[in-house]
């Protein structure tokens, strides 16, 4: 299998490699580039960062996830490409000294890299773009003074346009160029698996140690990275990233935005993408919930053959999905609605951490009256499920704080959680029937911000 990419400004290709090797250690073991650094292994301190480069423009992606192929065709900058000709500094790298950004010296490649991005993108909101990258020495201050100074410079030559110079080559067959492509290398190679961002695939392979023998990368499936908004529904391809559907879903539905900025790191939702956030079933996926409230459909194919469902009956149990081997998420479709979704991720951690509850409301009153309600959670069972007693209760009330009681109380019949690392079964159901209540007070307009600081 040969994959071919720019790697620092050069044109570079892959032979006789496993398909599973993570750039990290091919960069470090291979290449002899060793800026790039290995933390967690698992995409979580950003230690590792790559900017990687494409026709959508540049991102910050952890490279201890990022398997070879997922490479092909594109343009990867490592902390020594950051800087150009005769070691000439780039504007990050000489605020970083200046400032005193740098202690141990280790998280500071990953700064670097992330900063060098946002700073080619024109980013100027640091505290979100270097989420992502943890230091436990010098404090974020002087990283953040630094990257604010940084900002002032302009973008140099060097870092403009990186494609400009990558030839790319042929795909192979693992590498789809097309869901058409893909549709009939899957019905003929039921048993594979398929890697979209590999932020989940990523840690078998790093952690779990998983030998993957059938592997298809869908990073140059490019139509089903389509997002499209129409006058009925929107519609979302499978291969389409956290980072993207969070910019285009804001305007609609920006509860749901909101969530998903705090949907792992940056590096994360740049890789991520929500077909995989669905298709791997888990029952803490943090899309699902909210694409449940919103009375989306998900769209399967199968080859030719093609079929759509409720996304809340794609999951049957823990581990198992309604779908049939070689038959993968195409897009997902969301009708066009007022907004009236709510989203609330409970975590230990407010940012980059797995959710202990996760509920997604939308209700609909009219005159005073509950006219619809759809109440999904994640956390609360083997599977992200609706609340339907909750809802049978609150529909055709008055909309108020005793018939939101009722349906907290209601809730009790819906849901049956587990005691695990994260949380009690008691604490996610109080929690689960707080979240609704919290949803009556802050329709009402009552103060229900968990950031807010006063006196």
């Amino acid at each position: 299998m040969g994959v071919q990419f720019l790697l620092n400004g050069e044109t570079v290709r892959v032979e006789g490699e496993t398909p599973t090797r993570t750039l990290l250690d091919w960069l470090r073991e291979t290449r002899g580039l060793k800026g790039t650094k290995e933390g967690c292994n698992e995409g979580d301190c950003g230690a590792c960062t790559v900017m990687v480069s494409d026709h959508n423009g540049s991102r910050a992606v952890n490279a201890c996830i990022l398997f070879l192929p997922q490479l092909h065709g594109k343009a990867v900058r490592t902390v020594e490409g950051i800087s150009g000709p005769d070691d000439k500094m780039h504007p990050v790298q000489t605020a970083m000294v200046t400032h005193h950004g740098s202690q141990c010296g280790f998280c500071t490649p990953g700064f670097i890299v992330s900063m060098a991005v946002a700073h080619k993108n024109g980013r100027r909101d640091f505290n979100d773009q270097l989420a992502g990258n943890l230091c436990r020495c010098t404090g974020y201050a002087p990283i953040i003074r630094a990257a604010e100074a940084a900002a002032e410079e302009r973008v140099p030559d060097w870092m403009a346009d990186d494609l400009a110079a990558l030839k790319a080559g042929q795909s192979g067959h693992v590498i789809p160029g097309s869901s058409d492509e893909l549709a009939e290398w899957y019905a003929a190679h039921p048993d594979a698996v398929l890697v979209g961002g590999a932020t989940d695939v990523g840690l078998w392979v790093t952690k779990r140690l998983d030998e993957l023998e059938d592997v298809a990368f869908l990073a140059g499936v490019e139509d089903l990275k389509q997002i499209e908004i129409g006058a009925d529904a929107i519609r979302i391809g499978a291969c389409a990233t956290v980072t993207d559907i969070a910019a285009t879903i804001a305007p609609l539905h920006p509860g749901f935005a909101e969530m998903l900025r705090r949907y792992g790191s940056v590096q994360v939702r740049n890789a991520a993408t929500i077909g995989g956030n669905i298709a791997n079933g888990s029952p803490i996926g943090d899309s699902p919930p909210a694409l449940i409230a919103l009375g989306a459909r998900l769209h399967l194919r199968k080859g030719d053959k093609r079929r759509d469902i409720a996304i809340e009956d794609f999951f049957i149990d823990y581990g198992k999905q309604d779908r049939a081997p070689g038959e993968f998420v195409e897009f997902v479709t969301i009708p066009r609605q007022a907004d009236r979704l709510k989203c609330y991720k409970i975590s230990k951690r407010f940012d980059q951490d797995i959710s202990a509850v996760c509920g997604c409301i939308s209700i609909a009153v009219a005159d005073g009256i509950v006219t619809q309600a759809r109440i999904a959670f994640g956390g609360m069972a083997g599977t992200p499920k609706r609340a339907k007693a909750a809802e049978a209760a609150i529909v055709g009330q008055p909309w108020t704080a005793e018939t939101t009681r009722a349906a907290m109380a209601a809730m009790a019949k819906d849901y049956t959680p587990m005691s695990d690392m994260r949380a009690s079964a008691e604490y996610r159901m109080q929690t689960a029937q707080a979240l609704l209540m919290r949803y009556y007070l802050e329709d009402q307009g009552g103060p229900t911000n968990v950031l807010a600081v006063t006196a």
